[in-house]
């Protein structure tokens, strides 16, 4: 949403407007690709108009509405998997404190590992129903692990009441086993899995607060989205329906 119109392809180069952290992003993806993860681009060059070059990853990426075969209990198994290579990655590597990542969708405690903080269905590209490779750093920060689940899980469960997830989602998919396929994919210790529910709970309500900054500033996109998926009452039934099934996603998580 927020590059709509303004990333392009040229071969094996994708061409696109580079973030304020793009000096630290680009050492940290070399590190991530040294310390044996092969699943992001590589920095190729920032260029002197404020963008960046990134290699092309070739594969499906899906884009909502979302397709039945990218919400299949195979491709949540490949995300979480993915996910738990970032993290085993990343956690080799040190976080430049002398940069100051974005705070939007970072983790509110903090963490000595860069969390990607957006893995969405449009940031996972795939081949053959699996999950092969994340893209867009952006919004990457540090955090800790359990965030970056929770962050994964609301996209990908969903982590939506009904209602809201049928404006994007295939029908029938159930919440509290496939948060507990995510959780096992990954490979979540007994504790973050109890701390899991809460965790989204907190993280849904950084989203919210990320859109509505957005919707303040007048951004068009946020405003447009914000208006077309419900307004502020979707935001407030989703949070509803989170507190209303905590126990339940314990429950399963647990069992």
């Amino acid at each position: 949403m927020a590059n709509a119109g303004a990333v392009f392809r040229h071969g094996a180069v994708v061409d696109r407007p580079a973030p304020r952290t793009a000096h630290a992003l680009h050492a940290h993806l070399l590190a991530l690709a040294e310390h044996g993860f092969d699943a992001a681009p590589r920095p190729v060059r920032l260029t002197g108009d404020g963008r960046e070059q990134l290699t092309f990853i070739p594969g499906d990426v899906a884009l909502p509405p979302f397709p039945r075969w990218v919400m299949t209990e195979t491709a949540l198994r490949s995300v979480g998997n993915l996910l738990r290579r970032l993290h085993d990655a990343a956690a080799h590597i040190a976080v430049d404190d002398r940069v100051e990542w974005p705070r939007s969708m970072a983790d509110p405690a903090g963490g000595a590992m860069l969390c990607h903080n957006d893995v969405c269905p449009e940031n996972v590209v795939f081949r053959e129903g699996r999950a092969a490779a994340l893209i867009d750093f952006d919004l990457a920060a540090p955090g800790r692990a359990v965030w970056d689940v929770a962050m994964t899980a609301r996209y990908w469960i969903p982590m939506l009441d009904p209602a809201s997830a049928a404006a994007h989602y295939p029908a029938g998919l159930d919440a509290p086993t496939r948060l507990r396929i995510l959780a096992d994919s990954y490979g979540l210790s007994p504790q973050e899995r109890a701390e899991l529910p809460g965790v989204i709970e907190q993280a849904t309500a950084t989203c919210r607060a990320f859109v509505a900054h957005r919707v303040a500033d007048g951004d068009p996109v946020f405003t447009n989205a914000q208006s077309e998926r419900g307004g502020w009452q979707r935001w407030d039934r989703i949070q509803e329906w989170l507190v209303a099934h905590h126990a339940v996603f314990i429950a399963t998580l647990m069992n």
